[in-house]
């Protein structure tokens, strides 16, 4: 028998139709096994997200959200947030209500796409030492679509430090059960998902399907402009993780991204200092240039991250 899958999709409330999108993209996984999806409602009533989510179809039949429905091999239930507010606590409560073998995220505004499971559940069956699996996505921005790969079978604690491989991305981490939980501390649920991966490929190398089996869509993300909690989740990943400061090419990368944040917030002493610190830790690093460019008002954040988001990359 194929291990079960439980799915866990926090959400607000405020994106009903990728909502939708996302739990539909679940339920027409072609996988042979038990899938058991949990809808966490953050922030808003779990009746509300149930009228939202009514209705879905899945590959094999209807489902309404609580109820288990098509042949016991597909369920959908919506909880109320049980844990701290924001992502990570729904996360967790999520985690804490399944029994499946295997435990996946997907976010409220992503979409996994054919094969997705399958793919990842095979890649784990063929390492049982490993625990955590991730795939490559495609960044969905505006009216454009690119592929992020990561060129690699395993990632490495090392290389999320020296990069945060965005494809290692939320909406792709499939777990064993028990494997891992959320840190709830993250300030703001900044970066909860990257503290997640380094600490599971500390214990050993995340298995990664390097096809884009997950499409990301970045339009409408919660976090893009939220400056002064960026900053935050940054220093709580420095305090928390501080072999990122000793590897020169990830620190120069979180203290232009630092730089970058405090300049958007027009704190151009801030921006010049952690730019200067960038360029000391790795002369060159590009966000720094950008963060000045940013703080003497050359270009606007904005400007900057839509030109990066159309190209599949974020600052």
């Amino acid at each position: 028998m194929r291990p079960a899958v439980g799915v866990v999709i926090p959400t607000r409330g405020d994106r009903p139709g990728p909502l939708r999108a996302a739990l539909t993209g679940v339920l027409a996984q072609e996988y042979g096994g038990r899938v058991e999806v949990v809808v966490v409602a953050d922030g808003v009533p779990a009746s509300v997200v149930t009228r939202q989510v009514s209705g879905v179809s899945g590959s094999a039949a209807g489902l309404v959200a609580g109820v288990e429905a098509g042949g016991a091999d597909r369920s959908v239930r919506v909880l109320d947030n049980r844990r701290a507010a924001g992502l990570p606590g729904a996360r967790n409560t999520g985690i804490s209500v399944l029994g499946t073998d295997l435990v996946a995220f997907c976010d409220d505004d992503d979409l996994w796409l054919p094969g997705k499971l399958a793919a990842q559940v095979a890649a784990l069956a063929e390492e049982p030492d490993a625990g955590f699996a991730s795939c490559a996505v495609e960044v969905e921005y505006g009216d454009r679509r690119v592929p992020r790969l990561a060129g690699i079978g395993h990632v490495t604690h090392r290389h999320l430090t020296r990069s945060r491989m965005m494809m290692v991305h939320s909406s792709t981490f499939l777990f064993r059960r028990g494997w891992t939980w959320v840190d709830e501390s993250a300030p703001a649920g900044q970066n909860e998902d990257w503290d997640l991966a380094l600490r599971a490929a500390w214990r050993h190398p995340i298995v990664h399907v390097d096809r884009p089996l997950v499409r990301v869509r970045w339009g409408s993300s919660h976090y893009a402009g939220r400056w002064a909690d960026r900053i935050a989740g940054l220093e709580w990943m420095l305090a928390r993780h501080p072999g990122l400061a000793a590897e020169p090419r990830g620190a120069a990368r979180v203290y232009g991204q630092l730089a970058f944040c405090h300049a958007a917030l027009g704190r151009r002493r801030e921006a010049a200092r952690w730019s200067l610190r960038a360029f000391s830790t790795r002369p060159g690093e590009p966000r720094a240039a950008v963060a000045l460019a940013v703080a003497g008002g050359l270009v606007s954040p904005r400007a900057v991250l839509h030109a990066l988001h159309r190209r599949g990359h974020g600052i």
